[in-house]
Protein backbone atom coordinates (compact mmCIF):
# COMPACT_ATOMS: atom_id res chain seq x y z
CA UNK A 1 0.00 0.00 0.00
CA UNK A 2 1.12 3.86 -0.57
CA UNK A 3 1.38 5.39 2.58
CA UNK A 4 -0.09 9.42 3.15
CA UNK A 5 3.64 10.57 3.03
CA UNK A 6 4.42 8.69 -0.35
CA UNK A 7 1.12 10.48 -1.76
CA UNK A 8 2.28 13.59 -0.99
CA UNK A 9 5.99 13.22 -2.23
CA UNK A 10 5.94 13.44 -5.82
CA UNK A 11 9.54 12.05 -6.13
CA UNK A 12 8.26 8.76 -4.57
CA UNK A 13 7.14 6.60 -7.61
CA UNK A 14 3.83 5.00 -7.21
CA UNK A 15 2.75 1.62 -8.52
CA UNK A 16 1.60 2.02 -12.40
CA UNK A 17 -1.43 -0.02 -11.78
CA UNK A 18 -3.01 1.08 -14.21
CA UNK A 19 -0.49 0.32 -16.77
CA UNK A 20 -0.48 -3.14 -16.28
CA UNK A 21 -4.14 -3.94 -18.32
CA UNK A 22 -2.47 -1.75 -21.15
CA UNK A 23 0.21 -3.89 -21.30
CA UNK A 24 -2.14 -7.35 -21.23
CA UNK A 25 -4.36 -5.51 -24.11
CA UNK A 26 -0.88 -5.00 -26.01
CA UNK A 27 0.29 -8.43 -25.54
CA UNK A 28 -3.25 -9.78 -26.53
CA UNK A 29 -3.76 -7.76 -29.87
CA UNK A 30 0.04 -8.86 -31.06
CA UNK A 31 -1.06 -12.35 -30.09
CA UNK A 32 -4.09 -11.89 -32.02
CA UNK A 33 -2.04 -10.71 -35.22
CA UNK A 34 0.31 -13.04 -35.24
CA UNK A 35 -2.60 -15.81 -34.93
CA UNK A 36 -4.36 -13.69 -37.83
CA UNK A 37 -1.31 -13.92 -40.32
CA UNK A 38 -0.53 -17.68 -39.38
CA UNK A 39 -3.84 -18.17 -40.06
CA UNK A 40 -3.62 -15.59 -43.52
CA UNK A 41 -0.43 -17.87 -44.77
CA UNK A 42 -2.11 -21.09 -44.21
CA UNK A 43 -5.41 -20.31 -46.64
CA UNK A 44 -3.00 -18.72 -48.69
CA UNK A 45 -0.77 -22.24 -48.61
CA UNK A 46 -3.48 -24.34 -49.32
CA UNK A 47 -5.29 -22.42 -52.25
CA UNK A 48 -1.93 -22.69 -54.00
CA UNK A 49 -1.94 -26.52 -52.90
CA UNK A 50 -4.86 -27.05 -54.66
CA UNK A 51 -4.11 -24.95 -57.48
CA UNK A 52 -1.05 -26.73 -58.16
CA UNK A 53 -2.42 -29.93 -57.92
CA UNK A 54 -5.50 -29.30 -59.88
CA UNK A 55 -3.12 -28.51 -62.98
CA UNK A 56 -1.66 -32.21 -62.53
CA UNK A 57 -5.44 -33.37 -63.23
CA UNK A 58 -6.43 -31.40 -66.53
CA UNK A 59 -6.29 -33.92 -69.25
CA UNK A 60 -3.71 -34.04 -71.73
CA UNK A 61 0.44 -33.86 -71.40
CA UNK A 62 1.38 -29.93 -70.04
CA UNK A 63 4.25 -29.79 -72.60
CA UNK A 64 2.13 -31.08 -75.21
CA UNK A 65 -0.74 -28.64 -74.80
CA UNK A 66 1.97 -25.77 -74.43
CA UNK A 67 3.12 -26.61 -78.23
CA UNK A 68 0.44 -27.46 -79.42
CA UNK A 69 -0.94 -23.82 -78.62
CA UNK A 70 2.14 -22.24 -79.57
CA UNK A 71 2.01 -24.06 -82.91
CA UNK A 72 -1.77 -24.19 -83.29
CA UNK A 73 -2.13 -27.76 -83.99
CA UNK A 74 -3.25 -30.58 -82.32
CA UNK A 75 -1.11 -33.64 -82.81
CA UNK A 76 1.57 -35.52 -81.03
CA UNK A 77 5.12 -34.91 -80.62
CA UNK A 78 7.76 -36.44 -79.76
CA UNK A 79 10.37 -37.04 -77.20
CA UNK A 80 12.92 -34.78 -78.44
CA UNK A 81 10.57 -32.19 -79.21
CA UNK A 82 8.98 -31.94 -75.56
CA UNK A 83 11.89 -31.62 -74.18
CA UNK A 84 12.75 -28.28 -74.52
CA UNK A 85 9.29 -27.31 -73.47
CA UNK A 86 9.58 -29.70 -69.99
CA UNK A 87 12.91 -27.96 -68.88
CA UNK A 88 12.26 -24.41 -69.51
CA UNK A 89 8.65 -25.04 -67.60
CA UNK A 90 9.99 -27.55 -64.91
CA UNK A 91 8.16 -30.11 -66.15
CA UNK A 92 11.32 -32.77 -66.02
CA UNK A 93 11.76 -32.12 -62.52
CA UNK A 94 10.43 -33.89 -59.38
CA UNK A 95 6.87 -33.49 -58.08
CA UNK A 96 7.70 -32.73 -54.80
CA UNK A 97 10.76 -29.63 -56.50
CA UNK A 98 8.11 -28.59 -58.76
CA UNK A 99 5.22 -27.85 -55.95
CA UNK A 100 7.60 -26.65 -53.40
CA UNK A 101 8.86 -24.09 -56.18
CA UNK A 102 5.17 -22.92 -56.72
CA UNK A 103 4.38 -22.46 -53.64
CA UNK A 104 7.48 -20.63 -52.46
CA UNK A 105 6.82 -18.43 -55.23
CA UNK A 106 3.41 -17.60 -54.13
CA UNK A 107 5.43 -15.71 -51.56
CA UNK A 108 8.04 -14.01 -53.88
CA UNK A 109 5.46 -12.98 -56.10
CA UNK A 110 6.12 -15.58 -58.74
CA UNK A 111 3.22 -17.08 -60.37
CA UNK A 112 4.39 -18.97 -62.97
CA UNK A 113 4.49 -18.38 -66.85
CA UNK A 114 1.20 -18.10 -68.97
CA UNK A 115 1.28 -20.87 -71.61
CA UNK A 116 -0.36 -18.66 -74.30
CA UNK A 117 0.71 -15.27 -73.78
CA UNK A 118 4.62 -16.04 -72.65
CA UNK A 119 4.49 -13.39 -70.05
CA UNK A 120 4.79 -14.04 -66.00
CA UNK A 121 1.47 -14.53 -65.32
CA UNK A 122 1.84 -11.67 -62.37
CA UNK A 123 2.21 -9.28 -65.42
CA UNK A 124 -0.87 -10.60 -67.15
CA UNK A 125 -3.13 -10.24 -64.18
CA UNK A 126 -1.29 -6.98 -62.86
CA UNK A 127 -2.18 -5.36 -66.20
CA UNK A 128 -6.27 -6.27 -65.44
CA UNK A 129 -6.40 -6.40 -62.22
CA UNK A 130 -7.24 -2.42 -61.30
CA UNK A 131 -10.51 -2.09 -63.63
CA UNK A 132 -11.81 -5.39 -61.70
CA UNK A 133 -10.93 -3.82 -58.21
CA UNK A 134 -12.62 -0.53 -59.21
CA UNK A 135 -15.64 -2.11 -60.35
CA UNK A 136 -15.41 -4.50 -57.12
CA UNK A 137 -14.99 -1.84 -54.32
CA UNK A 138 -17.31 0.30 -55.75
CA UNK A 139 -20.19 -2.28 -56.12
CA UNK A 140 -19.50 -3.02 -52.39
CA UNK A 141 -19.77 0.65 -51.16
CA UNK A 142 -22.89 1.21 -53.48
CA UNK A 143 -24.56 -1.93 -52.06
CA UNK A 144 -24.26 -0.84 -48.18
CA UNK A 145 -25.49 2.84 -49.46
CA UNK A 146 -28.62 1.26 -50.96
CA UNK A 147 -29.07 -1.31 -47.88
CA UNK A 148 -28.48 1.28 -45.28
CA UNK A 149 -30.91 3.48 -46.74
CA UNK A 150 -33.56 0.99 -47.48
CA UNK A 151 -33.04 -0.07 -43.72
CA UNK A 152 -33.04 3.41 -42.64
CA UNK A 153 -36.13 4.62 -44.50
CA UNK A 154 -38.43 1.21 -43.88
CA UNK A 155 -37.80 -0.24 -40.31
CA UNK A 156 -39.94 0.20 -37.91
CA UNK A 157 -42.11 2.58 -40.24
CA UNK A 158 -46.01 2.08 -40.82
CA UNK A 159 -46.93 -1.63 -42.12
CA UNK A 160 -46.68 -0.80 -45.71
CA UNK A 161 -43.21 1.03 -46.21
CA UNK A 162 -42.01 -1.58 -43.81
CA UNK A 163 -43.30 -4.51 -46.09
CA UNK A 164 -41.88 -2.61 -49.57
CA UNK A 165 -38.47 -2.27 -47.83
CA UNK A 166 -38.37 -6.24 -46.75
CA UNK A 167 -40.10 -7.39 -50.11
CA UNK A 168 -37.59 -5.11 -51.83
CA UNK A 169 -34.47 -7.08 -49.88
CA UNK A 170 -36.08 -10.38 -50.80
CA UNK A 171 -36.34 -9.92 -54.43
CA UNK A 172 -32.92 -8.24 -54.70
CA UNK A 173 -31.08 -10.90 -53.26
CA UNK A 174 -32.72 -13.85 -55.16
CA UNK A 175 -31.93 -12.24 -58.57
CA UNK A 176 -29.18 -13.59 -60.70
CA UNK A 177 -26.51 -11.29 -61.26
CA UNK A 178 -25.96 -12.43 -65.01
CA UNK A 179 -30.01 -12.09 -65.23
CA UNK A 180 -29.67 -8.42 -63.89
CA UNK A 181 -26.70 -7.25 -66.09
CA UNK A 182 -28.48 -8.43 -69.31
CA UNK A 183 -32.03 -6.53 -68.29
CA UNK A 184 -30.41 -3.55 -66.95
CA UNK A 185 -27.86 -3.76 -70.97
CA UNK A 186 -30.74 -4.14 -72.64
CA UNK A 187 -33.08 -1.15 -70.52
CA UNK A 188 -30.80 1.60 -69.91
CA UNK A 189 -27.52 0.74 -73.16
CA UNK A 190 -29.90 -0.99 -76.01
CA UNK A 191 -33.45 0.96 -75.36
CA UNK A 192 -32.72 4.43 -73.43
CA UNK A 193 -29.46 4.80 -74.68
CA UNK A 194 -28.32 6.42 -71.67
CA UNK A 195 -25.12 4.41 -71.15
CA UNK A 196 -23.24 2.55 -73.77
CA UNK A 197 -23.48 -0.88 -74.86
CA UNK A 198 -19.95 -1.66 -74.18
CA UNK A 199 -18.80 -0.60 -71.16
CA UNK A 200 -15.39 0.86 -70.61
CA UNK A 201 -13.43 2.43 -67.62
CA UNK A 202 -15.14 5.57 -67.29
CA UNK A 203 -17.97 6.56 -64.95
CA UNK A 204 -21.03 6.36 -67.57
CA UNK A 205 -19.56 2.66 -68.46
CA UNK A 206 -19.07 1.37 -65.07
CA UNK A 207 -22.39 2.38 -63.08
CA UNK A 208 -24.46 -0.48 -64.87
CA UNK A 209 -21.88 -2.96 -64.25
CA UNK A 210 -21.47 -1.44 -61.02
CA UNK A 211 -25.12 -2.04 -60.39
CA UNK A 212 -25.35 -5.70 -61.94
CA UNK A 213 -23.35 -6.62 -58.61
CA UNK A 214 -24.30 -4.36 -56.43
CA UNK A 215 -28.11 -5.24 -56.40
CA UNK A 216 -28.32 -8.58 -54.64
CA UNK A 217 -25.54 -7.72 -52.45
CA UNK A 218 -27.48 -4.75 -51.27
CA UNK A 219 -30.29 -7.39 -50.64
CA UNK A 220 -28.33 -10.12 -48.66
CA UNK A 221 -27.19 -6.88 -46.30
CA UNK A 222 -30.30 -5.69 -45.81
CA UNK A 223 -31.76 -8.87 -45.03
CA UNK A 224 -28.85 -9.44 -42.34
CA UNK A 225 -29.22 -5.80 -40.82
CA UNK A 226 -32.96 -5.68 -40.63
CA UNK A 227 -33.37 -7.90 -37.96
CA UNK A 228 -30.51 -6.61 -35.35
CA UNK A 229 -31.80 -3.34 -36.35
CA UNK A 230 -35.35 -3.75 -35.14
CA UNK A 231 -34.06 -5.18 -32.25
CA UNK A 232 -31.77 -2.35 -31.37
CA UNK A 233 -34.52 -0.06 -31.75
CA UNK A 234 -36.56 -1.77 -28.91
CA UNK A 235 -33.36 -1.85 -26.44
CA UNK A 236 -33.80 0.27 -22.69
CA UNK A 237 -30.70 2.71 -24.12
CA UNK A 238 -32.98 4.22 -27.32
CA UNK A 239 -35.97 4.89 -25.21
CA UNK A 240 -33.42 7.23 -23.03
CA UNK A 241 -31.61 8.68 -26.20
CA UNK A 242 -35.72 9.83 -27.15
CA UNK A 243 -36.52 10.94 -23.92
CA UNK A 244 -33.71 13.66 -23.84
CA UNK A 245 -35.08 14.96 -27.38
CA UNK A 246 -32.87 13.43 -29.61
CA UNK A 247 -34.79 13.19 -33.22
CA UNK A 248 -35.53 9.78 -35.17
CA UNK A 249 -33.39 10.62 -37.39
CA UNK A 250 -30.38 11.22 -34.80
CA UNK A 251 -31.50 8.18 -33.09
CA UNK A 252 -31.32 5.50 -35.76
CA UNK A 253 -27.88 7.12 -37.39
CA UNK A 254 -25.79 7.76 -34.31
CA UNK A 255 -26.98 4.75 -31.71
CA UNK A 256 -29.18 2.02 -33.94
CA UNK A 257 -27.05 1.91 -36.90
CA UNK A 258 -23.91 1.43 -34.83
CA UNK A 259 -24.74 -1.65 -33.17
CA UNK A 260 -26.68 -3.74 -35.94
CA UNK A 261 -24.02 -3.69 -38.81
CA UNK A 262 -21.69 -5.75 -37.15
CA UNK A 263 -23.88 -8.94 -39.15
CA UNK A 264 -23.45 -7.26 -42.44
CA UNK A 265 -19.78 -6.27 -41.53
CA UNK A 266 -19.03 -10.09 -41.71
CA UNK A 267 -21.20 -10.96 -44.51
CA UNK A 268 -19.02 -7.67 -46.21
CA UNK A 269 -15.80 -9.95 -45.82
CA UNK A 270 -17.08 -12.67 -47.78
CA UNK A 271 -19.10 -10.24 -50.47
CA UNK A 272 -16.05 -8.50 -51.26
CA UNK A 273 -13.97 -11.53 -52.43
CA UNK A 274 -17.10 -13.29 -53.95
CA UNK A 275 -17.77 -9.74 -55.75
CA UNK A 276 -14.44 -10.34 -57.36
CA UNK A 277 -15.24 -13.53 -58.03
CA UNK A 278 -18.74 -11.91 -59.83
CA UNK A 279 -16.80 -9.56 -61.54
CA UNK A 280 -16.35 -11.84 -64.77
CA UNK A 281 -19.69 -12.10 -65.40
CA UNK A 282 -19.89 -8.13 -65.59
CA UNK A 283 -17.36 -7.60 -67.43
CA UNK A 284 -18.27 -10.26 -69.97
CA UNK A 285 -21.86 -8.86 -70.18
CA UNK A 286 -20.41 -4.98 -70.61
CA UNK A 287 -17.36 -5.86 -72.22
CA UNK A 288 -15.35 -4.04 -69.78
CA UNK A 289 -11.58 -4.69 -69.16
CA UNK A 290 -10.04 -6.70 -66.21
CA UNK A 291 -9.73 -10.70 -64.83
CA UNK A 292 -12.95 -11.46 -66.19
CA UNK A 293 -11.96 -11.35 -69.29
CA UNK A 294 -8.16 -12.66 -68.42
CA UNK A 295 -9.78 -15.16 -67.34
CA UNK A 296 -12.38 -16.44 -70.25
CA UNK A 297 -9.21 -16.47 -72.41
CA UNK A 298 -7.21 -18.42 -70.33
CA UNK A 299 -9.94 -21.42 -69.60
CA UNK A 300 -10.74 -21.35 -73.38
CA UNK A 301 -7.09 -21.64 -74.24
CA UNK A 302 -6.28 -23.81 -71.65
CA UNK A 303 -3.41 -21.67 -69.96
CA UNK A 304 -3.79 -23.26 -66.57
CA UNK A 305 -0.87 -21.05 -65.09
CA UNK A 306 -3.17 -17.66 -65.80
CA UNK A 307 -6.37 -19.30 -64.17
CA UNK A 308 -4.68 -20.88 -61.54
CA UNK A 309 -2.77 -17.37 -60.62
CA UNK A 310 -6.13 -15.37 -60.49
CA UNK A 311 -7.44 -18.14 -58.19
CA UNK A 312 -5.20 -17.52 -55.79
CA UNK A 313 -5.64 -13.26 -56.22
CA UNK A 314 -8.86 -14.57 -55.09
CA UNK A 315 -8.06 -15.85 -52.18
CA UNK A 316 -5.53 -13.40 -51.46
CA UNK A 317 -8.62 -11.00 -51.22
CA UNK A 318 -11.04 -12.93 -49.38
CA UNK A 319 -7.71 -13.16 -47.01
CA UNK A 320 -7.08 -9.44 -46.90
CA UNK A 321 -10.89 -8.95 -46.79
CA UNK A 322 -11.92 -11.43 -43.64
CA UNK A 323 -8.23 -8.91 -42.05
CA UNK A 324 -10.37 -6.16 -42.76
CA UNK A 325 -13.50 -7.32 -41.03
CA UNK A 326 -11.80 -8.24 -37.71
CA UNK A 327 -10.31 -4.94 -37.70
CA UNK A 328 -13.75 -3.08 -38.45
CA UNK A 329 -15.23 -5.41 -35.64
CA UNK A 330 -13.05 -4.02 -33.53
CA UNK A 331 -13.44 -0.06 -34.92
CA UNK A 332 -17.61 -0.60 -34.43
CA UNK A 333 -17.60 -2.26 -31.31
CA UNK A 334 -15.54 -0.44 -28.61
CA UNK A 335 -16.12 -3.65 -26.34
CA UNK A 336 -14.07 -5.78 -28.61
CA UNK A 337 -10.59 -3.47 -27.67
CA UNK A 338 -11.01 -4.38 -24.05
CA UNK A 339 -11.34 -7.65 -24.87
Amino acid sequence: MTTAAEAADPAVPIPALSRAPSARSGVRAVRWGLVKLALAILVLVAAASVTFFAQLLVPGDRATTILNQQTGRAQLWSAADLAPVNHQFGFDRPLAVQYVDYVSGLFRGDLGTSYTQHKPVTEVIGAQIVPSLVLTVAALVTAWVLSLVVILVTVKRRRFVTAIGSTWEALTASLPPYWIGVVLLVVFAVELRVFPVIGGTGVAGTVLPVLTLALPLAGFLGQVTRDEFEKVLDQPFITTARTRGMSDTGVRLKHALRHSVLPAVTLSGWALGSLLSGAVIAENVFGRPGIGQVLVVAVNTRDVPTVSGIVLVVAGVYVIANLLVDLAYVLIDSRLRAS
